[in-house]
């Protein structure tokens, strides 16, 4: 080359055609390589991404769907409870309305109670012959024995009815906080139905997944049914004891009332029959009375009748002994002698007889005065016993409410079916 010419070339070495063509190739096979790579990771991640965007669907509309799932059975069970808790609540108010009656009931029982007692000492002051066990003596005991056991039967009602109302309080506590829990389960699971992934209230939770302190499903559906069955049987049990507390009630009522009948039918019949024995001793008064007052009459007579004898017999003894004094043989037991005699004997025998009857008669007279005085006691007795059975129908009138309040006056139609209307004064 001339010595003229200058040239610039880098201070590095130079390769040849053979290395340029060499490291073509490898640069075109590189990129090849790379070009594969690149495309089979484009498609597996294009891939990846649908498989994770169709998953994330899939899961987002499963889970959407098991939420809303969640949710229907919490409101089906919610509903269910609702309604046991509504039936609840009306058995509680009722049976306590019954409890309410019952305790009513239990404080209208000392009434009778008392009446009766009353009746049974009141019966009591009836004098000697006249205090007696009879009829109606035997229904007031019976009577005082029915509303003792019915105060006990009602009282041990009561008290049952106290604990069951414990027992369903309870048990609405229970369903009311289980419903109060299925509210906040719902509003929660609600809430989680409308988030999505574009909502601002999300954050990570990476502590949550890693919680196992719920139980398990099978566990919480035990719960439910048992929490159901637990309520249907208490309303069960509480309805059939409540029927079984009315019917106690109601028994109670008619048994008392049919005895109160019954013990009242007794006295009205006590009081005719003590009637009828005093009209009957009344009427043994009245003919005592007057056979004493004939026996009177006789006594009379027969004293009239002895004093009367005084001067015959008188006669008769001066005749005879003036006779005595007849002179000589005239002094003979002739047929007038004979005579006088016997009629002085007829006369004495007479006397004695006539003294006789007179006290026979005085002794009759002073047994029947004996007599007439325990009749006027006794009828005293049945007066006073009649005013007994008179004032202890007149105290369990009380007794008598509503439609039963007309018994008195059938009582007033009996005493004048029976004509003691004038005997026992009617009520005004």
């Amino acid at each position: 080359m001339a010595k003229f010419v200058s040239t610039y070339e880098k201070p590095l070495p130079h390769i040849g055609m053979s290395d340029w063509y060499t490291k073509q190739f490898e640069l075109r096979q590189s990129a090849d390589v790379r070009r594969s790579e690149a495309c089979r990771l484009r498609n597996s991640s294009k891939s990846a991404r649908s498989e994770g965007n169709v998953r994330t669907q899939w899961d987002i509309y499963m889970n959407d769907a098991r939420i809303a799932d969640r949710v229907l059975e919490l409101a089906r069970w919610k509903d269910v409870l609702e309604d046991l808790l509504q039936k609840l609540l009306t058995e509680i108010r009722l049976l306590s309305d019954e409890k309410a009656n019952t305790d009513k009931d239990i404080e209208n029982i000392a009434h009778p109670l008392r009446i009766v007692s009353e009746c049974i000492s009141m019966r009591d002051r009836r004098r000697e012959a006249e205090l007696t066990y009879d009829e109606a003596d035997i229904e007031l005991k019976k009577e005082l024995l029915l509303i003792a056991n019915i105060h006990e039967a009602l009282t041990k009602r009561t008290q049952a009815a106290w604990e069951k109302l414990n027992r369903l309080e309870a048990l609405k506590f229970k369903l009311s906080l289980d419903i109060e829990d299925k509210n906040e389960t719902i509003k929660i699971d609600t809430g989680n139905l409308e988030l999505d992934r574009t909502c601002a209230n999300i954050s990570y939770k990476p502590s949550v997944i890693d919680k196992t302190s719920s139980i398990t499903y099978e566990v919480w559906l035990d719960r439910c049914r048992c929490s159901k069955l637990s309520a249907e049987n208490e309303l069960s049990d509480c309805y059939a004891f409540r029927e079984a507390t009315r019917v106690t009630r109601e028994h109670a009522s008619n048994d008392i009332k049919a005895q109160q009948d019954a013990t009242d039918y007794t006295l009205r019949k006590r009081i005719y029959q003590t009637q009828k024995a005093r009209n009957e001793m009344e009427w043994q008064k009245l003919k005592v009375q007057k056979e004493m007052e004939m026996l009177g009459n006789e006594i009379s007579q027969l004293e009239g009748a002895l004093i009367s004898k005084v001067d015959v017999v008188k006669c008769v003894e001066t005749r005879l002994e003036n006779r005595v004094y007849r002179p000589g043989s005239e002094l003979c037991k002739d047929e007038v002698e004979s005579g006088l005699k016997n009629e002085a004997l007829q006369l004495k025998q007479t006397e004695e007889n006539l003294i006789k009857m007179i006290e026979h008669a005085k002794a009759n007279y002073n047994s029947l005065e004996s007599l007439l005085i325990r009749i006027d006691m006794n009828l005293e007795d049945k007066q006073h016993s009649l005013n007994t059975e008179v004032m202890c129908l007149d105290m369990r009138a009380s007794l008598k409410t509503g439609d039963r309040s007309r018994l008195p006056n059938e009582t007033d139609r009996n005493i004048v079916l029976t004509r003691l209307e004038r005997e026992i004064p009617l009520e005004s």
